[in-house]
């Protein structure tokens, strides 16, 4: 029997990791974030620090990667790198890295074996088109780069809060921000949205032009600008579909 599989596919801080999260644990599918696959392939090469031009390395890297993913944390070489992998330094390495061929297909059927019943919500970048070409149901993610930048520089700025940065209430009072965590991340947010916005562009531009599995949507696959609805309404709405998808395949 075949795995069903939902494809997710869109730009960086499209909304994509939220929304495939919360399908799978509405279907009680699994999970596949292949982004994280990629951005913890990119830390270990730049920990070990594996020149880019070094392709035989890279491609060695990549097939004996010690990967383990534990809920939501993503453990590389027997350390929790969840923070680490979600660096803009790391993305755009991840970016790079993830146009070489060799790269891509050492990763590719490591990808592919996350297929297992009951089914699979598979979150990427190529899912749709060279993943899984086959998945009963595809849907791409898009919004403008500015509202991807403002999410990112808010999960950036929870990031560094978590990570024990702080300001002192006199310098928040200062800036207009009230003196309290909200007022530390509002703060963290807009000094960090523009620099945010300027590495999306460039990330968008590196995905969508590379010449191996560029981002685009699949021929057949469902585009919803997720900055028109909210995460309750596009998971409303790809959930329909998927009942309506699948009644449609058992009744042909």
């Amino acid at each position: 029997m075949i795995t069903p599989v939902i494809s997710i596919d869109g730009p960086v801080a499209s909304g994509k990791g939220t929304i495939a999260r919360r399908i799978a644990e509405a279907l009680n599918f699994g999970l596949l974030d292949s982004g994280a696959i990629y951005r913890a392939h990119a830390q270990a090469c730049l920990s070990r620090k594996i020149s880019f031009n070094e392709i035989n390395l890279l491609e060695a890297e990549a097939k004996a990667l010690s990967l383990k993913f534990v809920g939501e944390a993503v453990w590389l070489d027997g350390v929790d790198a969840t923070v680490a992998i979600r660096s803009e330094a790391v993305g755009m390495a991840a970016s790079t890295l993830s146009a070489i061929p060799q790269v891509r297909a050492a990763l590719l059927q490591r990808q592919r074996d996350f297929a297992a019943a009951p089914g699979l919500v598979a979150d990427g970048r190529d899912m749709g088109t060279v993943v899984f070409p086959d998945a009963l149901l595809k849907i791409y993610l898009t919004t403008t780069a500015e509202v991807r930048a403002g999410r990112r520089a808010g999960q950036v700025a929870k990031l560094r809060v978590a990570a024990g940065e702080t300001m002192s209430a006199k310098q928040l009072i200062d800036k207009g921000k009230s003196p309290t965590i909200t007022g530390l991340l509002e703060t963290i947010r807009a000094q960090v949205q523009h620099d945010v916005e300027v590495q999306i562009r460039r990330r968008d531009w590196q995905d969508k032009s590379r010449k191996i599995a560029p981002l685009k949507p699949a021929i057949d696959a469902i585009v919803i600008d997720n900055a028109a609805h909210s995460p309750d309404e596009t998971v409303a709405a790809i959930l329909k579909l998927w009942h309506l998808r699948l009644a449609s395949t058992q009744a042909s």
